[in-house]
């Protein structure tokens, strides 16, 4: 039986969020693969605060959330709902689940979708999806939102024990979120780690100008791309590196406080520090160019421990150097980076590559080859193709145990079909051009 061919995906991130991630890479690929994808904004996480960014965002969801889906790309539409953000109140979530659950059945209809696959990165969607006429439901986790300031802790973890137990597939993009889980639905749950837009990020190694802000600042430049926020960038550990070595100098780029807007960076007031702010997605290669040494200097809490940061394959892509604070989702590719702790080691990293030292262009370029969209995509497209073969099998001749599909089992059995793909496909072109820091969520 061929697979559904529509899509309603929960995103935790709107689709032109200045920070493109995995949520608006996987669907479009969904898309590109001839699936019709209903893309749907982030119904936020965190209480909004008093500030210009949540004041902004919550004015432009106003005015988008009375308009119909727009179509941003063939086969895609992005649809930008309006709910209360207090999702910790019972009577809010009972009433963004009445509203939404409407609203979504009003879109569908308009688009004709029917028995959609229910795609979700937020668990909190769990009480609607019973409203959507779902096919299959896939719950795909890539970080730990119980652990991002101000989101009600509780109810994400009740909402996402229930619906990964409930789930026909749960994808994981770190050990640390598989192990925790696997266990509430075995057959079901699957690692995969993040990846990057090879083609895109490859781009930086070519010869071409350099971005003026970036030029006008010294070499050696340590760069940083992504959510210049507390959470997850140590800034302490920043400052007391350029504090020790005030000859080099460090360019972060992206949104300060993206997530968390009381975060304060005036540890970073520093004359070798920079804080370039957002820039275009298209533009990042440009900037990678620039670096000497790409850093992933993240701070050590709950967050951090379970998320994989998709900018360490991007880096690896631009050819770049990297440091990397120890992620324990970054393990397993220790051969292809130097994982640290604190400011004696982090620098000591640094001097090296600097130096020349550090895993060789080769080995970089090589795990950066293997973890791309086209990869990804395959692996998940097998993955659902499997799930939606049992589920009906199982429709017809009753119950059927459900073997677990592991990475490398899919990599074994789906060889010949990803390198056939691989050759005749392109990779996912560069996404629009807008603001940019970083992707994954800012990770």
């Amino acid at each position: 039986m061929d697979l559904p061919r529509d899509v309603v995906l929960f995103s935790t991130a709107d689709w032109d969020h200045p920070f493109w991630t995995n949520k608006q890479h996987v669907a479009r690929q969904l898309a590109q693969s001839g699936q019709r994808v209903l893309y749907v904004d982030s119904l936020g996480l965190r209480r909004p605060t008093v500030n210009t960014r949540d004041l902004t965002r919550i004015g432009r969801r106003l005015l988008r959330g009375l308009s119909r889906p727009r179509q941003v790309e063939p086969n895609l539409w992005v649809f930008s709902p309006l709910v209360l953000p207090w999702h910790n109140r019972v009577a809010t979530r009972r009433l963004n689940e009445r509203v939404l659950a409407g609203a979504l059945q009003r879109v569908t209809r308009q688009l004709g979708f029917r028995r959609p696959i229910v795609w979700t990165y937020n668990p909190l969607v769990e009480p609607l999806i019973s409203r959507l006429d779902a096919s299959l439901v896939v719950y795909h986790c890539v970080d730990d939102l119980g652990a991002v300031p101000g989101a009600p802790t509780d109810v994400i973890e009740a909402c996402e024990r229930r619906i990964t137990a409930d789930a026909d597939l749960v994808l994981t993009t770190s050990r640390n979120l598989q192990r925790r889980l696997e266990p509430l639905n075995p057959a079901a749950t699957s690692y995969l780690p993040n990846v990057a837009d090879y083609e895109h990020f490859s781009t930086a190694r070519a010869d071409g100008p350099l971005p003026e802000d970036l030029r006008a600042i010294p070499r050696p430049r340590i760069g940083f791309i992504g959510a210049v926020s507390h959470y997850k960038v140590d800034f302490e550990l920043v400052a007391e590196v350029a504090r020790r070595r005030p000859d080099w100098h460090w360019v972060l780029i992206g949104q300060v406080g993206e997530g968390q807007p009381q975060s304060l960076p005036e540890v970073l007031d520093a004359p070798n520090v920079h804080l370039l702010g957002p820039r275009s997605y298209g533009r990042l290669p440009d900037y990678l160019r620039g670096f000497d040494v790409a850093t992933i200097p993240a701070r050590v809490n709950p967050y951090t421990e379970s998320m994989f940061p998709m900018k360490f394959f991007e880096y690896l892509a631009a050819g770049c150097s990297v440091v990397a604070s120890n992620v324990p989702a970054l393990d397993e590719f220790s051969h292809a980076c130097q994982l640290v702790a604190g400011a004696d080691d982090f620098t000591a990293a640094i001097a090296r590559v600097l130096a020349g030292g550090g895993p060789d262009l080769a080995t970089r370029d090589e795990l950066a080859r293997r973890h791309t969209w086209t990869w990804r995509a395959q692996e998940i497209h097998a993955l659902i193709e499997a799930r939606w073969a049992e589920k009906n099998r199982g429709r017809d001749r009753g119950p059927v145990p459900r073997p677990h599909l592991t990475t490398a089992a899919l990599k074994t059995t789906t060889a010949l079909k990803i390198s056939t793909a691989l050759a005749a496909t392109s990779l996912p072109r560069t996404p629009p051009d807008t603001p940019a820091g970083t992707s994954s969520n800012g990770h």
